[in-house]
Formats: structure tokens, sequence, C-alpha cells
């Protein structure tokens, strides 16, 4: 209810929004004067190998199609430097002997920073001589380079260019085959049909509490990311049969990384938006040494929006967050790397009568969010490196409901409070045994510390229900070997084993995993991808108490076992031009070992269940399936235009312990996406651009159980119908989202002006029901309305 209440917009400020879209056009006229100044930039960075992390000496850089010539070689520490590059965009190619040659597509240049690329290549197979082996455009590839099937690389710039993304990974994603966002407004996504529970988050190589803000308890997502796109650099998404690396997660995987700061140059960036303002400052930690600082905090005060009457809530919602990364090399004991991210947001929102004459309900939100890490990567003789960090994670949740009384007097209905804190260490050990074996080796320990609490008396009775009370650690032990062996230039298999062991229950997971790339025409490849895969489920859900009969009160689930699925997944892909890619994936997903509900009449399931403390009895004992067929075809962003249509057929379904096979909540069945932008210079130099960007998303509704009203309203809370779980479904998703920027380079500063609508055109589907403790009704759950974002940005 908080979180639909803090994105709810009004339509009668419809004039409101068309006053932003004129100042934005406004500044666009005022700045449309020709540039005839050409301004430049310096490109520079670093050249590896993508598995010893050695640098490479003497690797070619150059820039295609430039006029005159720019190019120049790697030195003895890998580091390459192009001076006197023109503003704009341009392309990038990397030729080393011995390695296979990579180009890197679309890289803009700006006046105000320079651009630093860490480049991997991959070491060639094939002997010198034997085939010529043609540039492949890295824009697709993942980083990790064991994954071979569902799996996308993604860039700081397309969080920024697709449209309706606000610069969030998750929103962004959304637009993949296979992934669909919330219609309501947070940012928590379905991968093929799977609950949001199973995302798993990760920074800097460390699974990371849920790193968003108005986050509840038990979910991956919340209203606004708490990962400023600033501090991010190209980061990979997974959708299923991941590799051996990746555990305790059975649905999806966001890897991100976090960019170093410029080592040579002081540079700053300043934001002001509609619902926020922030500042970055990078640089060199000091003059002749080669370590480097990135800082970034930011503050949102939405009572702006409420100020102004774009928006229309009874709460303020309010956040904050810093982030950085602090890089120290060494000589002789490897680079060290300090990071965080932090993060604190509240809301009180008030719900009153129609005519709001009297208060119904009271609602506090409190989330906050603590991640510090120190991380080592040691090279280890010339084809082997190690990386050890440790982390401390931690996140706290509040949540405290009031409602109106027989006497009209408020009385607090639901007091919940969830404090978790990690602490991890992570060991790997990578080793190039030649071109054609890698191996990779980790360890990985976390120490869970926790005290959850949940106090509830929803009927006014006086008396307090105690479904949660409980605080201690436990410990999780993970293990993984990967081994990728290239049997050919074309040919490579990588399989490897992933163990997790649970110490609160003493329950163990060996999961194998397996996957193949065939590249059977030099632009044409199959690849497979199969495993076995598992995930712990939320701390609390092991301790909820319950009442029997002789009113003795017991905890039914500290026995859970883990959630369980097998993937299969078989891909083809076909660069169809050096800008044009068509993927296409179909899988089969085998879920077992799901937690349902102890009572045969009974259709819960845990997964479905996305949020709040879970309060049943569950058993391992329920089934379930997911399968698909994916397509995307993507036009890599060329002579200023590019497009990404992605489509997706799926089912999913769950068995309770009932035998009875139905839909599961997130079956949508059917997802279709149209992404299309164009850029547009705007001066005689080409250096001030305007962007055009538009996503059309058309997607199945979700199914969900009627709630009874009457036994909700004698229980003073949501109870669903008897013998009708997932029976109805919401209505189909149209959703349309649109974006404008205009980009102006000047001396050693950019600025842009930026305008995002999400759900431009107002569609208002109906998503499912809810009860409301407050009103004592049954409400319709709907899209979100149209939210636009405006914003400004100064780099310097």
């Amino acid at each position: 209810m908080v979180i639909e209440t803090f994105l709810q917009i009004t339509m009668q400020k419809r004039n409101c929004i068309i006053s932003l879209i004129l100042i934005l056009v406004l500044g666009i006229q005022t700045n449309l004067s020709a540039n005839t100044t050409q301004f430049y930039q310096t490109i520079r960075g670093k050249i590896i190998d993508t598995e010893s992390k050695q640098s490479l000496i003497g690797a070619n850089v150059v820039i295609l199609n430039s006029n005159p010539f720019i190019g120049t070689a790697s030195d003895i520490n890998g580091n390459f430097r192009l001076d006197k590059v023109p503003v704009g965009r341009i392309n990038l190619q990397i030729t080393c002997l011995g390695y296979e040659p990579k180009i890197i597509t679309n890289i803009e240049v700006g006046s105000a920073k320079e651009v630093i690329l860490n480049i991997e290549l991959i070491e060639s197979v094939t002997k010198i001589g034997e085939i010529k082996v043609y540039p492949k455009t890295a824009k697709h590839e993942t980083l990790n380079k064991m994954a071979v099937v569902s799996g996308q690389a993604f860039t700081v710039e397309e969080t920024s260019r697709y449209a309706g993304a606000i610069n969030d990974p998750a929103r962004m994603v959304s637009g993949y085959a296979g992934v669909t966002g919330d219609a309501e407004g947070t940012n928590e996504i379905i991968v093929r049909g799977n609950s949001p529970k199973g995302i798993q988050w990760r920074l800097e190589g460390i699974e990371i509490p849920n790193p968003n803000h108005f986050a509840d308890e038990g979910t991956t997502g919340g209203a606004i990311s708490a990962l400023n796109s600033f501090m991010l650099c190209k980061s990979d998404f997974y959708s299923g049969a991941f590799t051996a690396e990746y555990g305790n997660a059975y649905s999806g995987i966001f890897d991100i990384k976090l960019r170093s700061g410029n080592n040579a140059k002081h540079e700053n960036s300043f934001a002001l938006s509609s619902v926020g303002v922030d500042f970055s400052l990078e640089g060199p930690i000091h003059k002749n040494y080669s370590g480097s600082y990135l800082i970034n905090y930011r503050y949102s005060s939405l009572g702006l929006l409420d100020k102004l009457g774009i928006m229309s809530f009874d709460g303020v919602p309010k956040y904050q967050d810093g982030s950085f990364k602090i890089v120290l090399p060494s000589q002789k004991t490897g680079t060290f790397t300090f990071w965080g991210l932090l993060g604190k947001s509240s809301i009180d929102a008030v719900e009153k009568t129609d005519d709001e004459s009297l208060k119904l309900g009271e609602y506090q939100l409190n989330s906050n969010l603590g991640i510090i890490g120190l991380s080592n990567l040691l090279p280890v003789g010339k084809k082997s490196y190690l990386k050890n960090t440790i982390a401390w994670s931690a996140n706290k949740i509040q949540n405290k409901s009031k409602l109106l009384g027989d006497n009209n007097s408020m009385f607090v209905a639901v007091n919940e409070n969830y404090q978790k804190s990690y602490l991890k260490y992570v060991s790997t050990f990578n080793t190039k045994l030649n071109a054609k074996h890698s191996l990779k080796i980790g360890l990985v320990y976390t120490n869970l510390s926790y005290n959850v609490k949940n106090i509830n008396d929803l009927k006014n009775s006086g008396i307090s229900t105690v479904s949660l009370n409980s605080d201690g650690s436990s410990q999780l032990f993970q293990s993984f070997v990967s081994w990728k062996y290239r049997i050919t230039s074309n040919l490579s298999v990588i399989s490897g084993v992933h163990s997790t062991y649970f110490q609160l229950n003493k329950d163990y997971s060996i999961e194998p995993r397996l996957g193949m790339k065939f590249q059977f025409l030099p632009n044409q490849s199959i690849s497979l991808g199969i495993g076995m895969h598992s995930k712990i489920e939320s701390i609390s859900t092991y301790f909820v108490q319950l009442t029997d009969a002789k009113n003795n009160i017991y905890t039914p689930n500290s026995d859970l076992k883990m959630s369980k699925a097998r993937h299969y997944v078989l891909g083809y892909n076909n660069q169809l031009g050096r800008n044009l890619h068509l993927k296409i994936e179909a899988y089969y997903q085998d879920l077992y070992n799901l937690a349902v509900e102890n009572n045969p009449n009974s259709r819960i399931v845990l997964q479905d269940l996305n949020s709040g403390l879970a309060k049943y009895d569950f058993v391992n004992k329920g089934r379930g399936k997911n399968y698909g067929l994916e397509l995307t075809l993507e036009r890599f962003f060329h002579n200023n235009f590019y497009y990404l249509l992605t489509g997706s057929l799926y089912e999913a379904k769950f068995t309770a312990l009932d035998g009875v096979e139905r839909n599961s909540r997130y079956n949508g069945k059917f997802a279709a996406n149209i992404l299309i932008g164009k850029e547009f210079k705007t001066s005689s130099k080409g250096q001030n651009t305007l962007g055009l960007n538009g996503k059309i998303s058309f997607r199945g509704g979700q199914y969900y159980t009627p709630v009874d009203l009457k036994k909700s309203q004698d229980a003073g809370e949501t109870i669903y119908t008897d013998n009708s779980s997932f029976s109805k479904r919401g209505d189909n998703i149209f959703i349309l989202n649109a974006s404008v920027n205009y980009k102006i380079n000047h001396k050693k500063t950019q600025h842009e002006f930026k305008l995002e609508i999400q759900n431009a055109s107002n569609h208002k589907a109906k998503i499912m029901e809810r009860y409301n403790e407050a009103t004592h009704l049954i409400e319709d759950a709907d899209q979100l309305s149209l939210l636009p974002v405006l914003s400004y940005t100064l780099h310097f």
C-alpha cells in the first residue's frame, strides 16, 4: 500500500506535466545555436588477458574510420592512451598477436570526462596463420566468459538510454526476452515465470541484500534503486542455467560491477531531478600513484513534487544513499579495493475517507541498507590470479501500521522489525593452464546474524499475537569449481559443480552444471546449458511462530529445506550483420522441493508470496515447471539509431499437496517489447545531440486468488477464498514509455537535459485484488499511472 501511494500520479495535474515539457523544449531551443569549436578528449585504459588478468604488451588500439588516423599500442604495463579524439561516438578495434581481435562499438566521447576502458582479450586457440580470425563485436558478450547461455551484458549508457529505465538496471532489463517488470511501479522483475524472490543481487562479486529503497521483508525490489548509475560499469544479467560460480539463486542474477575512478584527473558530476539531487567526485589519490577514488552521494526530498502538485500522496517519501570505490594498487601484494553502498529510506503515509474528514490508517516504513567490502586481486605467476574479498552487509526494515478502532482512536495493528547482517568471505583462484584450458575454484563463507520480530493485534483485542521473535546467527558454506575446455576455436565446453551447506538446519545441495557452445559458421552458433540450482528462504520464514489447537506455540519451518530447480536451455545466435544480432532460446525449468502449506486443502506456495512475513506451516513437497521460447532481435546503436525487439511465449505452473497442477501467480503466458531510439546531431561539429527513445510493452496479466471478504473482515487481515487459488487473471498490460534528452558539450563540461515518462498513455490495467485493513473493503490494485521524471546533469 505504501509503495502504491508513493507512486500514484493524479491526472488532473496534466497541465503541470505539459509545462515541464515546455521548459525542456525551451532549454533545447536556447542552446541550439551552432557550435563551431571542435572539442577533443582522451581515451585511455588497460588491456589484459581475460583469464589470467595479466597485462598485454604491444596490443594495437585503433579508432576505426578515423581521419586523420588515430591509433596506438599498449605499453609494458598494458596501458594505452589516445589523445585528441574528437567529441562524438567512435568504434575501437583492438588486436594483439596470439589473441582474438575485438571491436568495441558506439563509445560515447564527451568533452567533460576522459573515457577509461579496461579491455580483456581472449587468447586464440588457432595457431598463427592457420585460419584468419575476424574481429568480434563485444556488445552482447557477458563479462563472465564461463557463461554461454541466458546471459546478457549491459552498460551504464543503456540504463540511461532505454525509455522508462530511469537509470535503474532492474527496470532496464525488463525489456529483455523472458523478463517482465512490476506493473504497479516497483522495480521487481519476473524472470521466466519465476517469483521475484528468486532474484539474486551481487556487487563486486559478493551476494548482497536487496539494494533498493522502500524495500519490504522478503522482496528483491523497491520503488527506487540505491545503485546509482554514475557508479556502475559494464555488468551482467543472467536469466537461467547459471555457471558453477553462482549459487543460492534459481531465477535470475544481477552481477553488478562498480567502475573505478579516474586515476589521473579529478572529475565531478552534479545531477538535479524531480526526485532528488546527487554529487559524484573522482580522481587520483595523489600524484605519481595509480590509485583512485570514486564517491557519490544522493539525497531525495519528494516533497518538491508534492508542493508542485505533480504527485498525490499522503506521506512524503524520503531517501538518501552513498557509494564509493577506492582502488589502491601495490607493488608486491596486488591491488586492494575498498568499496561500499549505504542507503536509507522512509515514508509516513496516511489513509483517509474519500472526503478526507476521517483518518482510517497510518503507515510507517523504514528501510536501511549497508554494504562495505575489501577486495584484493593478486597475480600468481604469469597465468593465474587469486582474489579474496571480505564484506559486511546489513539491512533493517521496520513496518508499522495503525488502524482506526471502534472508539475512533488509532491502535497499533502491525509492528514488524527485521534486522539482518551478513559477514562474507569469498576466495577465488583462476588459472589459465593453456589457451584451451582454464580453471576457476572458489569458496564462499557467510555468517548470518538476525534479530526478527513480528507482533500484531489486528482486531484491537488488546492481546498481541507474536508471529516472529528470534535472534541468533547461522552459517552458509558454498564452494564451486568450473573448467572451461576450448576444444577448438569454434567449440567450447564448460563444466562444473556448486555445493551449498546451510548450518541452520543441516541442509545441503550438490549441483552439477554443464554448458556448451558450438560456432558452426563464422556468424552462427548454438549453445546448451544444463544445471541444478537451489536457494535458501528468507531467514524470517524459518522462525515463524504458530499456535496449535491446544494454544501451544511452535515453529513449524525450522527444518525447511532449500527450494530447487533443474534448468535446461538451448540457444541459437546469428550475427546477421556487424550491428544486427538475432538470439533464440528455448528453456525448461523443473522446480522441486518447493515450500507449500502443509494442508491438503491449501494451495499456498511460498515463492508466490512475494513480500511480508509468510505465516504458514510449510513443507518441501511442492513442484513446478516453467517452459518457454524467447526471441531477441537487436540492432546495436549504429549511425545514431538502434532498436531492440523481444518476445516470449511461456507457461509457469505449480502443484501443491492436492496434486492438482495450476497456473502460478507469475504465469503471464506472453510478453513483447519494442525499444527504439534515434540520436540527432544539432551542431555543425556534431557535438551536441538530441535523443528520442521509446518503449512499447504488451504482456499477459498475472493470476491471483480472490479475497474472501467476510473471513478477511473477521480476521482483520487478508484471507483468500478456499478452493480457488490463482483462478482469476488480471488484465493484459500495455505500457508506453518515452524519453527525450539533449546533450550539450562545451570546453571541459557537458550538460544533459532529460525528460522520461513512464506509462505515457496512462493505461490503468487491473493487476489483482487486495483487502484494505483500514477500509475493510476489497480494492483493485491497478497499473502505475503516468509518471514523469525531469532531470539535469552536469559533468565537469
